[in-house]
Formats: C-alpha cells, sequence, structure tokens
C-alpha cells in the first residue's frame, strides 16, 4: 500500500509530461494559453440538462463580456518585473499595498477579474497609470526558520472601489516587455445563500520558491535546508500565479457558468473569521489545498454539521497543520521536524506537523471522508457506481474509465479511518505508486445536518475541467472524453449543493465500504 511522503520535493514524476518531469514542475504544470470554451468542454456528452447554461436574466458579474488579452505574453528573466500585495484578500473597497522590483524603467498595473465571461475567462476591471520602476533590496533570510521576506519599500496604493467580488490576477507590465502576475482574492462581505469557492494561498506560499527557500526544499534544493516558515511578503515563483491557474482557475470559470450564486474566500480568511462560513449553501475547496491552520479545519466542520455541503475537488486536502504568525502573514509548518516547533510538546493541538501525525493525531478523513495516500501516480479514473446522481448525463457506465485522471497525488477511502457516517465510494480506481498497488476512491457521505461531503480523491480533477481544450497545455494527456466528464459531474455536483443541504433533494448514500475493502 502507498504511504504519504514527507518530503514531497523534487523527485521523478508520472503521467503524461514524461518521467523527467519533477514534482514541483508536476504539481506547477505551464498554464498555456488556448481557447477555452463551454463546448468544447462539452463533447461527447448529453448536455441537457447539464449542459453549457444560458445566460440568467438578471446576468451575474462572470456573464458580462470579458477580456481575452490578459495572458502573460513574455516572462522574462526572474528579475525582469516582480511583486507581491500586503494581503492576501480585501473586502470591495479596501486598499492593499503593491510591491515591485523591475529591471525595467516604468511599468502599468492591470487588474483582471479571473470568471467566465463567455469563454474569456477574464474582464479588466482596472489599470494604473504608468509608476516609475526601482531595482528593489535583495531579500533578507532568517536564520532561525530559514524564511525569505523581501522587506520592500511599498511601489503604489491601489483603491479596490467598484472592484466585483472574485479572484483576481494583476498583471505587471513591465516597459522592457516582460510581464506577471500577482494573484489577489477580493473576499465577499457575505455568503449568505451561495456557494463559497476557497482559494488556497497557504498551499501556494508553501510551495513557492522565490528566493531560493520553500517548506519542500532550501540551499542547494536539500529538504533539510527548507524553510520551517514562509512569509507572504515575497513574489510568488514562475509567473506570480500559477498555482491558481492549473487548479483553481477551471473551477471558478465553471462555476460562474452555470450562474449560481457564488461568494469567494481564501482559507486564510476562515482562519480569522469563523463565522465566515454561517450561512453558506456549500462551500468548495479547490484542486489542491494541503495546508490548513486547525481553526480553519473547526470552522469547515461546522459548517458542515450546520447544514453547509462541502466539496473537495483535488487531493491531498486538509493534509498539514500550519500556524499562521505576524499578522497571517507568515505560514508555518514544521512538517517531520515538529519536535522544534516552538509549541511542542505544550500545545500539541497547534504543533505544525500532517494531521494524522502525533503529537494531536487527527487524520483529515473524518472532514474529506478519504485518506492522503501518495505520490507520484499516472491511472485511469474508474466509474464504479454509474447510477449515482452525480454521474447523471456523462453517459458513463460501470466501469468506465477515464485515462490519466488519477494522479499526481491521491486519496482513498480507509477502513479504519472513515467519517462518523455512511460512505459511498462512487469511483473506484486501481493504481501502481512506486510498485505498491492501491486505489484511489471518489466518495460522497452525508451528515445529520443534511449536508453532502464529496471527495474527488485526484489531483487533476480541476485539470480534467480543461482537457481537450488546448487549455493548460496537455493535461498529462487527459482527452475532451474526461473533460466532458469531469465538467458534466461538476455541473451535477455544484447545481445540487446549491440547492440547499442535499439530503433534502438528492438520495443519501449506500455505504459500500465493506463490499469494496471487505471486512472494515
Amino acid at each position: 500500500m502507498a504511504v504519504p511522503m514527507d518530503n514531497k520535493r523534487e523527485r521523478p514524476g508520472s503521467g503524461g509530461d514524461g518521467p523527467d518531469l519533477d514534482r514541483r514542475r508536476f504539481l506547477k504544470v505551464t498554464a498555456a494559453a488556448g481557447a477555452w470554451t463551454a463546448g468544447a468542454t462539452l463533447t461527447g456528452c448529453d448536455t441537457t440538462p447539464g449542459g453549457a447554461a444560458d445566460a440568467p436574466a438578471n446576468p451575474p458579474e462572470g456573464y458580462h463580456p470579458g477580456d481575452s488579452g490578459w495572458r502573460i505574453r513574455s516572462q522574462g528573466p526572474p528579475e525582469a518585473v516582480v511583486g507581491y500585495t500586503d494581503k492576501v484578500s480585501v473586502l470591495p473597497g479596501e486598499d492593499f499595498a503593491l510591491y515591485v522590483s523591475t529591471t525595467a524603467p516604468g511599468f502599468r498595473v492591470s487588474a483582471y477579474r479571473m470568471g467566465w465571461y463567455k469563454g474569456a475567462q477574464a474582464r479588466l476591471v482596472w489599470h494604473s497609470d504608468r509608476v516609475a520602476g526601482r531595482v528593489q533590496r535583495e531579500p533578507v533570510l532568517d536564520p532561525r526558520t530559514r524564511t525569505v521576506r523581501a522587506g520592500w519599500k511599498r511601489t503604489i496604493l491601489v483603491p479596490t472601489d467598484g472592484w466585483p467580488q472574485g479572484a483576481y490576477l494583476l498583471r505587471l507590465d513591465a516597459e522592457n516587455g516582460h510581464q506577471r502576475y500577482v494573484p489577489l482574492i477580493v473576499r465577499s462581505a457575505t455568503v449568505w445563500g451561495k456557494t463559497l469557492l476557497i482559494h488556497a494561498p497557504a498551499t501556494w506560499q508553501a510551495y513557492n520558491l522565490w528566493g531560493g527557500y520553500s517548506l519542500y526544499q532550501g540551499d542547494g534544493g536539500a529538504y533539510a535546508a527548507r524553510s520551517l516558515a514562509v512569509s507572504f511578503d515575497r513574489p510568488y515563483d514562475g509567473n506570480g500565479a500559477e498555482k491558481f491557474l492549473v487548479y483553481e482557475r477551471a473551477v471558478v470559470v465553471l462555476a460562474e457558468r452555470l450562474g449560481i450564486p457564488l461568494a469567494y474566500t481564501t482559507g486564510v480568511d476562515i482562519h480569522r473569521d469563523p463565522a465566515m462560513l454561517r450561512g453558506a449553501v456549500s462551500a468548495v475547496t479547490l484542486g489542491h489545498d494541503e495546508y490548513w491552520t486547525p481553526q480553519q479545519r473547526q470552522s469547515m466542520t461546522r459548517a458542515r454539521d450546520a447544514g453547509t455541503n462541502l466539496a473537495f475537488l483535488g487531493a491531498n486536502t486538509c493534509f498539514r497543520r500550519i500556524r499562521l504568525e505576524d499578522g497571517e502573514r507568515t505560514v508555518v509548518c514544521y512538517k517531520t521536524d515538529y519536535r522544534h516547533d516552538p509549541l511542542y510538546p505544550r500545545h500539541g493541538a497547534l504543533v505544525t506537523t500532517d494531521f494524522r501525525r502525533a503529537p494531536d493525531s487527527d487524520p483529515e478523513s473524518s472532514l474529506t471522508g478519504v485518506l492522503y495516500e501518495g505520490y507520484p501516480v499516472d491511472a485511469p479514473y474508474v466509474v464504479r457506481n454509474a447510477g449515482h446522481w452525480l454521474f447523471a448525463g456523462t453517459g458513463a457506465k460501470r466501469g468506465d474509465s477515464f485515462a490519466h485522471l488519477v494522479g499526481v497525488e491521491y486519496d482513498r477511502v480507509t477502513p479504519g479511518s472513515l467519517p462518523n457516517a455512511p460512505i459511498e465510494i462512487v469511483a473506484h480506481s486501481p493504481l501502481d505508486c512506486e510498485g505498491r498497488e492501491s486505489h484511489s476512491d471518489s466518495a460522497y457521505y452525508t451528515v445529520p445536518s443534511g449536508a453532502g461531503v464529496f471527495a474527488s480523491g485526484t489531483m487533476r480533477w480541476a485539470e480534467g475541467l480543461m482537457a481537450g481544450t488546448g487549455e493548460n497545455g496537455r493535461n498529462h494527456g487527459m482527452d475532451a472524453r474526461t473533460g466532458a466528464f469531469v465538467t458534466r459531474t461538476t455541473e451535477n455536483l455544484l447545481r445540487a449543493f446549491a440547492e440547499g443541504p442535499a439530503t433534502s433533494t438528492r438520495p443519501t448514500p449506500r455505504d459500500n465500504v465493506r463490499e469494496v475493502y471487505g471486512s472494515t
């Protein structure tokens, strides 16, 4: 049986992009340009009534005309232009500070709100005048925790008056012809009666190697030299928004296309404000949401128990227990070095390691229904219960498979580590993870409040929404048939969960763990 790996750093990956593609690059696969339309993602499936949505009578923001020119054309060298904000999210109308370093004499900022926009995926909401460029100071490394902080001087203060709530990419356009993104969430002031999309900046930051250090590696690429804490006070590496583009964007686009009432936030905001989830009909975590505080997990559990449906559209969710410090600008996670965490052993529930590990073991499966098991893997996704309402309209039959949809990390239902509720395995996909045979499971359970909980069991679910469209590169070789299947299944899920507690409109799950795995 595959087991979780503490050192999930640069190792050979597997799957459609070649054996020499390391894990970090595997999880940050290029967000390439391409035409992405509702028709492309629905090819091969019955699209009635769950296919491309007609525009609502009073169209939400995502149905307005968009701007297809939002993509970066030239990233340039790392120092060409980079930036970061002083907040991971703001309320509409709240200012934020932007810190930029560039080798160009000047630059401009364009704020794109990401969404459906009739396939354009973005709308230009604001742009700056020309701003004088400067090369900012070298970053500072805190030797105690090997934390990199840029410590730059503020470049401009950006107002957000009139900005609709949602996920934004600030594109920095330097006069040297190069560009970078800076992500920002304009969070919702209220979530009552809405589907809440939860973005994962703590996980973005955990993998961020800007300045040479992340929670996975440090000097020379060594795991032992990794950061024990990482700071939001630095740019993201690569194009600046690769985690969002690969693991989150597609779900935002699809949810907005459906026209259901939406709200937007981050895991950091749920940590800060436990009441934020109150009244949400559903809460959706996106493709890679690994790093959670105990407070965030408690809030999500309470929301479920109050009737909020939960959807986990990835794998490895809620795996690491973190702590936020320095006004929530620093993500702390000692992982395998948890005995060096200053809170060990006096405050076991706050020690930063995996949730399932001592000193306060609490496996994530009590919330998600599934348990993270390992990587790297590339395997077909295999339907088990084709008659489940999740798969309505897909045309799938029992045993149908969808190549490459399971990867690069996976979860499974694990007898002996189950939620306190009947759980149904709706897809059961055999795999081989570095010589260990196991399965990935998509699972669904409900609780007495009426809330339904779905977990996809694969990190490629969001990427699957783009399969066969030319968007996001090769998507590990997934084809248009897979894209159509994932799209229709996700539509069924989001529409059902937007109607209220799932048991009021959908059948309760049939507990089949013993049937699938034998004696429990």
